[in-house]
């Protein structure tokens, strides 16, 4: 459980501040003008993008934000600006351009469906006059703060020479440093402590083609080279986060139950984990924490936000069946640490429709030892193993139904085709498989003290409930 209710950190954000603006409408004839919809407007919104979505999302979780960032001499700055204050955010370092516009995202929705979207912003290098102050105030606000969060859409304030001066400068006073970064150069980031950058970003910025486990890893580690980092990030979306350290990854999963929305997923998962690591978190314990607060968001509609007792309720909802079970392999392994008189069971599979052979299989597994640890492919891994219509069902959804079952202590995901690489970390006592790897090779087996190999329940198999269900259908 995460225990950050009473902290209230100082967190300065830098970066590029919009405005969504939802238009939503109704269509029911084709203008006579030309052939396009014409929309009956029935409610309009403002809501904060962009940089204010990472601090709307740091507001939420009570900390004590500071903005900094530029704005037009317009309605929209003006609304901006109040918006934000209004949330108790301090604006002191906001500064006006009277030469842009505040950059604002108008989306068209019909029938819940986003038709257009038309932007008012620029993109041009902001005056290097106001890029000087900002420079010169920002010297006294990174010392009060516990973290900068950078903050970059590519609209002309985060210049390299700008962003590496806020790097430099926070950095010689000992602060975290996150980046959401932006564009193909990451050298721009050089010196942060972290950059939280998505699969897509990451392949543009290194040119690696992520294809499988080997080529992320080969990209997280790219990038944690390049920008000089301790340890790598990246988002993965469906597959949660993963953590890049040693030429080996961490994967975080991800605890999503629905998905109405992802706007905005990329700006909160930042913003908790600045808020984690400022509280006193390590780097697997934010993690889970901003895999969290996503999965909140992304169940709403539109930028939205997640605060701390919505965390903690969806987390306690989401775990319910037993919130310990179901792990990342870092945790695992610091379970296991203090397990070292039990004698260790693992096995592993795909588990996508669980049924009879399962539970029997997995009974008899639990009875040879003291702790069970289930293995499971990740959705990837199934689709690359069983074909591109599995699995039936979500990795979530799998290894919930896992964590529901008296026999299973442990459950932890794999993104490789095999287990080996997490047997070699494990070490079982006790090594499981199936009976259909009679005078087969057992992958991992020379890692664990023995191997036993229990027969399937005849006729129980996930493909035959499959093949069984589409003769129905037919």
């Amino acid at each position: 459980m995460f225990n950050l209710e009473s902290k209230t950190p100082k967190i300065l954000v830098i970066g590029d501040l919009m405005i969504d603006h939802y238009v939503w409408g109704q269509c029911e004839r084709i203008s006579p003008e030309a052939p396009v919809q014409v929309v009956d407007v029935k409610s309009e919104s403002n809501r904060l993008g962009g940089a204010c979505n990472v601090v709307s999302n740091l507001a939420a979780l009570n900390a004590q934000v500071f903005v900094c960032g530029v704005i037009g001499s317009d309605d929209a700055g003006l609304w901006l600006g109040d918006k934000l204050e209004s949330m108790g955010v301090d604006i002191s370092y906001l500064f006006v351009d009277t030469a842009r516009p505040t950059t604002k995202k108008t989306r068209i929705i019909i029938s819940n469906q986003q038709v257009l979207r038309v932007d008012r912003e620029s993109k041009m290098p902001v005056d290097s006059e106001i890029i000087d102050d900002i420079k010169q105030r920002l010297q006294a606000a990174i010392n009060e703060v516990d973290c900068v969060i950078i903050s970059d859409y590519g609209k002309g304030l985060l210049s390299v020479d700008l962003t590496q001066y806020i790097i430099k400068h926070a950095k010689s006073c000992s602060k975290i440093i996150l980046c959401d970064p932006k564009g193909k150069d990451y050298s721009k980031y050089k010196g942060a402590t972290l950059l939280t950058p998505n699969k897509k970003e990451a392949q543009e910025a290194t040119g690696i083609d992520i294809v499988d486990e080997h080529t992320l890893i080969e990209a997280g580690m790219a990038i944690k080279m390049q920008c000089e980092l301790e340890i790598s990030l990246i988002t993965l979306s469906e597959d949660g986060i993963g953590l890049f350290e040693n030429h080996t990854m961490r994967q975080i999963p991800t605890v999503a139950k629905e998905v109405f929305d992802v706007t905005g997923a990329g700006d909160t998962v930042i913003a908790a984990l600045g808020f984690a690591l400022s509280g006193g978190c390590d780097i697997l314990q934010a993690c889970e924490f901003a895999n969290v607060a996503a999965a909140v968001v992304v169940g709403k509609v539109g930028s939205a936000s997640a605060t701390h007792s919505e965390i903690l309720q969806y987390h306690t909802q989401y775990f319910s069946c037993n919130e310990s079970k179901f792990v990342s392999q870092e945790m695992l392994l610091h379970i296991l640490q203090g397990l070292k008189q039990s004698k260790v069971v693992f096995t592993n599979g795909c588990f996508d429709i669980l049924h009879r052979g399962h539970l029997t299989y997995l009974a008899k597994a639990r009875s040879l030892g003291d702790v069970l640890i289930v293995g499971i492919n990740s959705d990837d891994s199934v689709m690359r193993l069983k074909g591109e219509n599995r699995p039936i069902n979500s990795l979530e959804d799998r290894a919930y139904m896992l964590c529901g079952l008296e026999c299973v202590d442990y459950v932890v995901s794999f993104s490789s085709d095999t287990p080996l690489e997490l047997i070699k970390a494990i070490k079982p006592d006790v090594l499981v498989k199936g009976g259909d790897y009679h005078n087969k090779v057992v992958v991992g087996s020379e890692f664990a003290k023995e191997v036993v190999l229990i027969d399937f329940v005849e006729g129980k198999s996930t493909t035959k409930i499959i093949h069984k269900i589409q003769q129905r259908g037919e």
